[in-house]
């Protein structure tokens, strides 16, 4: 192999690849990334067996060929390459030297065809959606995953494809976040696809707060996001996702209106005099008020209050209020909604504008 082509061509498709690559590997050959020269397209295709990523580079002078560099080293490399840099490649057995001005750097390589590789997606359901709308999806709901759950279907984010909606769900058990959009799609049945955290993760980074669309395959194991040149694949998590419709409040009469902003706050501080361990808080709806209360095993309280619009009988309930800040961090408009039953009870959370994006949070006693 031997090819030549400017720094700032190599350190952007690397930079976006490198996520999948992890700092601890099973095998050698997944530190490295495959290089691949076929007609004039260099490709770079990384992966952890879990995710892959491959970009693409045109016009790049050099022969056909492959093999696989350490690709952390190769990136840190054309990070610390001067700006305009040519850099030129070439390999010989199992050894490539990489040149660029005075600079010249040997690095070892391994063999292409022990590089593992996924298959071309079989039979997959195409779609397209708008960049941004996924992206925000993600955003809204990707913090209510469980973390290393024995129920390994709560450690990733549901996507569910549904004649002319997207639906995006998280759950950990103890809450749940839901945010679903129109699609323009042609299909008669449901399909669901549970992406792992790894690849949500990554998704969020790769994905921008810009027009465009993202291109997506679905197939039963695997998952598809084309963007230009990047190709995005994450194996799917192999379980059945909760029935989140059940969880899902029908009829909770009692109704708070709340600026968020200024709840926001109030838990805040009311927060740092709250049990460590449990992260418990009381929240006692009125009709033109809400009081937030903690304490904690050292015999500490706190209390605040602030002005809230409310419709229905007074009812106190006890939150993990780091899962309240959660929503709040989460929702974008000025006022929320919260939709309460009872003190036992779970609550909706929407924005007062549009219902979504919808999040429920399970009580606890305190």
């Amino acid at each position: 192999m031997k090819l030549s082509l400017a720094r700032e061509d190599l350190l952007g498709p690397l930079q976006r690849v490198i996520g999948a690559i992890e700092k601890r590997q099973t095998m050698p050959v997944l530190g490295h990334v495959l290089v691949s020269l076929q007609n004039g397209t260099l490709s770079l295709t990384a992966t952890d067996l879990e995710i892959e990523l491959r970009d693409a580079v045109h016009g790049v002078m050099g022969d056909d060929s492959e093999t696989t560099l350490p690709a952390r080293k190769l990136l840190d490399i054309c990070k610390t390459l001067p700006d305009g840099a040519e850099i030129t490649l070439s390999v010989s057995g199992n050894k490539a030297t990489l040149k660029a001005g005075r600079s010249r750097f040997n690095l070892s390589t391994l063999a292409a065809n022990e590089f593992p590789r996924t298959d071309a997606l079989q039979e997959p359901v195409l779609f397209s959606l708008p960049q941004r709308a996924l992206r925000s999806a993600l955003q809204k709901t990707a913090f209510s995953m469980a973390l290393q759950d024995v129920r390994y279907y709560l450690n990733g984010l549901l996507l569910e494809l549904s004649p002319g909606n997207l639906r995006a769900v998280t759950t950990d058990g103890h809450r749940l976040s839901l945010s679903e959009f129109p699609i323009d799609i042609d299909i008669d049945t449901q399909h669901q696809a549970i992406v792992p955290r790894k690849g949500v993760q990554e998704l969020l980074r790769l994905l921008a707060d810009e027009d465009g669309d993202v291109q997506v395959a679905m197939t039963a194991n695997h998952v598809q996001f084309a963007l230009g040149d990047l190709r995005y694949t994450s194996k799917l998590i192999d379980g059945r996702f909760p029935d989140y419709q059940r969880v899902m409040p029908a009829d909770n009469p009692r109704i708070a209106t709340i600026d968020r902003e200024t709840l926001r706050q109030a838990l805040a501080r009311v927060a740092i005099l709250a049990n460590e361990k449990y992260k418990g808080v009381r929240l006692q709806f009125a009709a033109d008020r809400l009081t937030v209360q903690t304490h904690n095993p050292e015999q500490e309280e706190a209390e605040d209050e602030i002005a809230i619009g409310f419709s229905g009988d007074v009812i106190e309930i006890g939150f993990n209020v780091g899962y309240v800040l959660d929503v709040l961090q989460a929702i974008d408009s000025e006022s929320v909604l919260f939709k309460l039953s009872d003190g036992n009870s779970s609550c909706l959370v929407t924005a007062a504008e549009d219902d979504n994006h919808r999040y429920v949070v399970m009580p606890m006693r305190l």
